[in-house]
């Protein structure tokens, strides 16, 4: 295995330590603070009688002696949202096994789950990127008992997987493992569903076709079978080493899956203090694991999602990331996947060609990851290029997984990628800075020079559309969509729209300071755009016909128009954003939040 590592990864890695020195050591120490004073030894009789009250008798003695690992488990579970309902089983079954070895468990607290799928396009969606927070702090509550000797977190989904990562990094002196529920089994495909979305915006089909196709994709338990964020998490936690490797993308209620909670738990009571090989997760959230985190989104197309995600969650960790760490990143990481939107397949297909375990072991030969690492399966990344089998007592086993692609249309290897760079590049210029995702966006569109058009949200887009008023080339430009505006909605009900223009010949791209969903894809987009028209952002300064330049080449984003950084920025009136649906509840966090740059988090001062 080559131990060398890719200058541009030594030297983005070493950027990051540097920048981060002092919040890092901080951190670090309060962790080792942390490990000698938070424990249970250290709670009164009451306390802890009120912990055991209701366990059982077998259990109270363990856990009140403290003889044995008490493991707490944190849940994002609920029914309605599918890649969720899973988990409805999972604690019984974590608890049986943790009482096999002599340990013990308990639920320690849930925290909410909310559905992009069933949000997009509404009210309710101003508060998804928010409960990212919500969920961090939800969790932190429920370690907050101060009675546990690791955590087991069950999440899946866009913003639960990153809050539970920040919870886990906050309470870093205790082991973690994920613990995921896997991808539905695959439904119609993809370019279908997309099919009848565009025809719907273009009004050749109904309501009724378009519900039937919706119903066919989105039809199990499970997450949705396309690599948008919830799908890019799974890649992510096993690219950073915090669950097993080969557990992402494996389906609900099968014996597999079953194994692997069974593995994950004992896995994670090995590495308790109790037991002698103590890991806590401070050490797996280490800078390097952050850089592997961020090739592996780069090398399979992942969500831009993940680029607010990932600088939030390493900021937890004491690790300050910024959009030229991607941008230097994504430029010597090969895109080796092609998974919807960035290609036909889902992640169904992707695991059957060889999976993130084919994408490991091709990256640690390139020299594109860090192989010295802590991880929940041990030390050195190479355990991940390992996948995951049933033996014939249906225990999870761990064996050499794919040296070769199953299907070069889905995964190739790095010498012979799909491109030679990832999939993510940051912008820069008289607007601020940006991300575009271009792994999906063919190269003959990753350069456009066009008038503005301009919107304050998309569902004017979507009247001017109807109305017949999108004509020619344009760059549609969505502003007050960000953080301290709204609460940065994704904008994905404007990809068939765009898509349907982008089809008819017209060259298009979005620019806003919103967000897009992981299942976007053709359309170039400008995102992220921050500072946002909220907070004193040039975008709003933008006119209608202004002539906006995007090159996704050079990274350039710029406004060419003579008197653009003069002018009054325009202003919008937000009080519907205000309330309904639970927004009025948010109105400190929108006060409060960072910028997109900075990870969009109320919890952690901007540049800091």
């Amino acid at each position: 295995m080559n131990t060398t590592v890719h200058p541009v990864i030594a030297e983005v890695t070493a950027r990051i330590e540097q920048r981060s020195q002092q919040t890092r050591n901080l951190y670090l120490a309060r962790m080792q603070q942390a490990a000698v004073r938070d424990n249970r030894h250290n709670l009164a009789c009451g306390n802890l009688a009120h912990a055991v009250a209701a366990s059982p008798a077998s259990d109270k003695f363990k856990i009140v002696a403290s003889k044995a690992p008490n493991l707490g488990i944190v849940t994002a579970y609920n029914d309605m949202l599918s890649a969720h309902q899973p988990f409805e089983t999972y604690p019984a079954l974590i608890k049986q096994v943790a009482r096999s070895l002599g340990a013990t468990a308990q639920v320690a607290g849930g925290v909410p789950a909310m559905c992009d799928g069933v949000t997009q396009g509404q009210p309710g969606m101003e508060l998804s990127l928010f409960s990212r927070d919500v969920i961090a702090m939800a969790a932190g509550i429920a370690l907050s008992h101060n009675l546990f000797d690791a955590a087991a977190f069950l999440g899946v989904c866009d913003k639960i997987v990153p809050g539970l990562v920040i919870a886990a990094a906050t309470f870093g002196y205790l082991p973690c493992v994920f613990l995921p529920a896997g991808p539905m089994v695959s439904g119609i495909s993809n370019d279908q569903k997309a099919k009848v979305r565009q025809q719907y915006a273009a009004g050749q089909v109904g309501r009724a076709e378009l519900l039937e196709a919706e119903m066919q994709s989105y039809h199990n338990v499970g997450t949705c079978t396309f690599y948008g964020t919830a799908n890019s998490n799974q890649m992510l936690m096993e690219f950073m080493g915090l669950q097993l490797p080969g557990s992402s993308f494996v389906n609900p209620n099968t014996p597999l899956r079953e194994a692997l909670t069974v593995a994950g738990t004992e896995q994670v009571l090995k590495l308790t203090a109790e037991a002698g090989q103590y890991t806590p997760a401070c050490e797996v959230l280490s800078a390097k694991a952050f850089v592997n985190g961020i090739v592996g989104l780069n090398a399979t197309g992942g969500s831009t999602n993940l680029v607010l995600h990932l600088i939030a969650m390493a900021r937890a960790a004491g690790l300050i990331v910024c959009l030229e760490d991607f941008s230097d990143l994504s430029a010597v990481t090969p895109l080796m996947a092609r998974v919807y939107p960035n290609g036909s397949a889902d992640v169904n297909h992707f695991h059957a060609a060889g999976g993130l375990q084919f994408v490991i072991r091709e990256l640690l030969a390139a020299g594109l990851l860090h192989e010295d690492v802590h991880t929940v399966a041990g030390f050195g990344l190479h355990h991940y290029t390992q996948e995951a089998k049933l033996n014939e007592q249906g225990k999870a086993i761990w064996v050499e997984g794919a040296t070769a692609s199953h299907d070069t249309d889905i995964l190739r290897p790095y010498t012979e990628a799909f491109q030679t760079s990832g999939g993510l590049v940051s912008l820069q210029g008289n607007l601020g800075e940006a991300v575009i995702k271009v792994s999906a966006v063919k190269p003959e569109r990753r350069i456009i020079e066009a008038p503005a058009k301009v919107f304050h949200d998309q569902e004017e887009v979507k009247a001017a559309f109807k109305a017949g008023e999108l004509t020619g080339d344009f760059v549609c430009v969505v502003r007050f969509q960000g953080p301290k505006a709204n609460g940065m909605p994704e904008l994905h009900s404007l990809t068939p729209v765009l898509g349907v223009l982008q089809d008819r010949g017209q060259q298009v791209a979005l620019v806003t300071d919103g967000r897009m969903s992981g299942a976007s894809g053709k359309v170039p987009a400008a995102i992220h755009l921050s500072p946002e028209a909220m907070d004193g952002g040039a975008i709003a300064k933008i006119r209608d016909g202004d002539l906006i330049r995007l090159d996704a080449e050079k990274g350039e984003l710029t406004v060419l128009a003579a008197d653009f950084e003069s002018r009054p920025n325009t202003t919008a009136n937000l009080a519907a954003n205000e309330a309904g649906l639970g927004r009025e509840l948010f109105q400190v966090f929108r006060q409060a939040v960072g910028p997109a740059s900075s990870g969009a988090s109320s919890l952690f001062a901007a540049g800091v």
